[in-house]
């Protein structure tokens, strides 16, 4: 179902879906937008900026916030619609982006996605599948951005992936996290520390120290008010305590793959309509398993 657009603070909008959030900043003079999301949402994007009237020619920049498939498949898209528009991530993203098997692996999960929204006419029609990223710009820790009269700061954030940056906005107490601080949708909450949980910790600690009144995640919408300013300490609490249901399992089974099959069926059952699919839960929480295992086996030695 589509997501019709939503207005987070009178400076930040909400685009794509409720499932891959694209954010549209507006500094006055110029505009950027955060996030790359799937390629299939580009009709919805299309259709919102058409009717919030948007100026397209003040967008300057494309940041992406890490190169996995769900937050740059939208890019390339992107790109040709607004080619003035510069493409702007991580060193390390750039690195992944430019790697061809990379980039492979990212068209076909974006095709699969398209395949399962039942919008292949669509993306052949607006040619929005994904291609390939070319990163113009690298951004690292502590650089600042000027939007017109809004000031992006560039945090990096490892854990999720080794990619991972945030965009904090000071004006607005925004912070931009991706995937960065988990994944929550109600009562849900994954915490997505598959690249190294370690880091991961660090980053959702790193980020509480941030002033914010709004949160503004990759996924499931934003959070605001009270929900944003309680929204980092309850990920780093649920993500302790995620870590100890991983070691939990670790520990029965000393088997990781027999861990992982056990924490994807719970996933499953209450998650169901996530848009995930089995096959990519299998991966994320197979790669956090292998983490958990190691850093265990290593403090046993």
């Amino acid at each position: 179902m589509t997501e019709t657009n939503l207005q987070v603070t009178p400076r930040i909008t909400r685009l794509g879906r409720r499932e891959s959030c694209i954010y549209l900043v507006d500094g006055g003079t110029e505009s950027a937008v955060i996030e790359g999301g799937m390629a299939y949402v580009a009709p919805d994007i299309i259709r919102q900026v058409e009717k919030l009237g948007v100026d397209e020619t003040k967008i300057k920049r494309l940041i992406i916030l890490h190169s996995h498939f769900d937050h740059c498949g939208l890019i390339p898209f992107l790109k040709r619609r607004w080619p003035w528009a510069t493409v702007a991530a991580s060193g390390r993203a750039r690195q992944l982006l430019s790697d061809p098997k990379v980039t492979e692996r990212i068209v076909d999960l974006n095709r699969a996605m398209t395949s399962r929204a039942r919008l292949e006419d669509e993306a052949e029609r607006l040619g929005s599948a994904f291609t390939r990223v070319d990163v113009e710009e690298t951004l690292k820790d502590g650089d600042v951005i000027s939007c017109g009269d809004l000031t992006l700061q560039v945090i990096e954030v490892p854990g999720h992936s080794s990619c991972s940056i945030a965009i904090y906005i000071p004006e607005e107490k925004a912070l931009f996290v991706s995937d960065a601080a988990g994944v929550r949708r109600g009562e849900f909450y994954l915490p997505t520390g598959n690249s190294n949980y370690d880091l991961f910790q660090a980053s959702l600690e790193k980020m509480a120290g941030y002033d914010v009144d709004v949160v503004l995640p990759g996924h499931y919408g934003t959070a605001v008010g009270q929900t944003a300013r309680a929204y980092l300490s309850k990920a780093i609490e649920d993500a302790r305590l995620w870590r100890t249901i991983l070691e939990s399992s670790y520990l029965e089974t000393h088997d990781v793959e027999k861990s992982t099959e056990e924490l994807v069926r719970v996933i499953m059952e209450k998650a169901p309509m996530y848009f995930l699919s089995k096959d990519i839960y299998t991966t994320i929480i197979g790669q956090t398993m292998k983490f958990i295992a190691k850093s265990m086996e290593d403090q046993a030695k």
